[in-house]
């Protein structure tokens, strides 16, 4: 039985040879996530709003 993916990729930014920028959201909560890779470098972190809050698709 195949397994749904929890993470959607909504955007995508880079040629994948050197620095990468995604936007993906977490689909069981919505919450919008920030991703940057860098050759084996990279970091992950929610996106905020204005008032501090995640940004959250429904």
């Amino acid at each position: 039985m195949a397994r749904e993916k929890r993470f959607e990729e909504i955007f995508k930014e880079g040629n994948g040879l050197s620095e990468i920028h995604k936007i993906i959201v977490d689909k069981e909560t919505g919450v919008n996530y920030f991703v940057w890779t860098n050759g084996y470098a990279g970091g992950i972190t929610p996106l905020l709003d204005e008032q501090g809050n995640p940004v959250i698709t429904r």
